[in-house]
């Protein structure tokens, strides 16, 4: 095994380039798993806010990342480093803050497939215990799905693409079959109230823009996967703009359809759901209703593999971020090694494993102490607690990207018009600076809480304390190994040379 695995030298990168415009978009859609948002996340949106607009809130959503994109897409014409924001942070906004970025980043992501364990665990126990009658605890199908996860992560990447396609295909088959019988079969009639604008612009929000946010984590990862695109200037912009649209025109008319199947007035109204029904059982109860529980089998099984690729997309981002760190000194070398045959980032990926183990054994321990009426204990906490933890770290990089874009190209135009280099840029800026805000402000309501308690705080710190420690470990870096400094967001680029923009 040893004999596998090296470093890679710039002039073998070639060797590793395999994937095309619709294997990056697959990844990038996998990891917000399609069935994942439409049976657990839109129906937990509107069981919670009570806002009949959900779906203009994806449009909402999808035209100001459509927007951002312009100014990402500008510039992976000229950056191609699997550490993506970080590299793109370093290069636009100074070095420092690059290395805040990234830490932000490693921080965020693993927070998003760690949380995401939690609701793989409970459904993987439930389905598990109704067929058989086996109480299986959550942990076991956790511990195994991060052994096969892992194990993915250090093979091939378009052996991962190619199983990410397959079950992202089969998601999107059986929302498709869910909308057009919801159609269909409107509960109160048809109406178009969901997709109103005036429906959307209502005391609630922003609660509906911070959950919906969540839905589009992972489409900006095509950058990561630069490195081992075919041709990273025409795949990454191609395939970024690509997930976008499908992912913001698709769950809106989900949601939609959704709306219509229980109906506009009981989906909106906090009277008309109780508690037993919230959630995921509005729409298997639906489907179990008018396609037969055959049909619920196959959706849940379906539902557990949209985890699964999900997870996947996460771990794959993880251990990308910790080879491009690792490559550049900012992080151990030793994350850097890939497997010669494959190219994978092999210790980044052991590394992401090793973490998840760790924060989900300490999940299972802290369990005893849980009333069991409160919830169900891996999705109350560790999905619900981690996942919005981590997409409100991915919103304020977008944010913190979108400035870097207008930053990198200030000294040298490089031939991109205004629009991408400044004005696109600017306005993605506001937008997601204005979400960012909104998910602060709404946090408790994500995470379910009557009133603000402890939690609700700490969460959000333990995203943005780590990026400040990682502006203050560059500053170090700076006085003590200035050769590593100097290489700090340029990947295999040689002669990197100080900016002015680095502090």
């Amino acid at each position: 095994m040893s004999a596998q695995l090296e470093h890679p030298p710039a002039e073998r990168i070639d060797s590793r380039r395999r994937l095309g415009v619709i294997t990056v978009a697959f990844l990038i859609v996998a990891a917000s798993a399609p069935l994942t948002v439409i049976a657990g996340g839109v129906t937990s949106t509107f069981s919670v806010t009570h806002v009949v607009g959900v779906p203009v809130g994806f449009i909402v959503l999808a035209a100001v990342l459509a927007v951002f994109a312009i100014g990402y897409a500008a510039m992976s014409r000229f950056i191609t480093n699997a550490g993506a924001f970080y590299a793109y942070v370093a290069r636009g906004l100074g070095r420092p803050t690059g290395v805040g970025a990234s830490i932000v980043a490693l921080v965020a992501y693993n927070m998003m497939q760690i949380g995401i364990w939690g609701m793989f665990g409970f459904q993987v126990s439930t389905f598990i215990g109704e067929k058989t009658g086996s109480d299986v605890p959550w942990w076991v199908g956790v511990l195994c799905g991060i052994a096969l996860v892992g194990w993915m992560g250090v093979n091939r990447v378009d052996l991962s693409a190619k199983v990410l396609g397959v079950l992202v295909a089969l998601e999107f088959l059986v929302v498709i079959v869910f909308d057009v019988v919801a159609f269909a079969n409107p509960a109160e009639g048809f109406s178009t109230a969901p997709v109103e604008p005036s429906s959307l612009f209502v005391p609630g929000v922003g609660a509906v823009l911070a959950f919906g946010i969540a839905a589009f984590m992972g489409f900006e990862g095509a950058a990561i996967y630069g490195e081992e695109s075919k041709d990273p200037k025409r795949t990454i912009p191609r395939a970024t703009f690509l997930a976008v649209a499908v992912i913001g025109v698709f769950y809106a008319i989900s949601a939609w359809a959704l709306a219509l199947a229980i109906g506009p007035e009981k989906i909106a109204d906090p009277a008309g759901t109780t508690p037993e029904e919230a959630g995921p059982p509005l729409f298997f109860g639906f489907v179990a209703e008018h396609l037969g529980t055959l049909w619920v089998d196959l959706m849940s099984v379906l539902f557990i593999t949209s985890l699964f690729a999900a997870l996947v997309s996460f771990h794959n981002a993880v251990a990308r971020y910790l080879f491009s760190l690792g490559r550049e000194g900012v992080l151990p070398t030793g994350l850097a090694a890939v497997r010669r045959r494959s190219g994978a980032p092999w210790a980044g990926s052991i590394v992401q494993t090793a973490i998840a183990v760790a924060v989900v054994a300490g999940f299972a321990l802290a369990e005893a102490g849980w009333n069991p009426e409160q919830g169900p204990y891996p999705v109350i906490t560790l999905f619900t607690w981690l996942t919005n933890a981590g997409a409100f770290g991915l919103v304020l990089l977008m944010a913190v990207v979108s400035f870097a874009v207008i930053g990198f190209f200030r000294a040298d135009r490089r031939g991109v018009g205004v629009g991408s280099r400044l004005v696109a840029p600017a306005l993605a800026g506001v937008g997601l600076i204005s979400v960012f805000g909104l998910i602060l402000a709404n946090f408790d309501v994500l995470l379910g809480q009557g009133e603000s308690n402890a939690t609700t705080f700490v969460l959000p710190a333990l995203v943005v304390v780590p990026g400040l420690l990682g502006v203050r470990w560059a500053y170090r870096i700076r006085a003590t190994r200035p050769d590593v400094y100097r290489r700090i967001g340029h990947g295999t680029d040689e002669g990197a040379t100080l900016g002015a923009s680095d502090g």
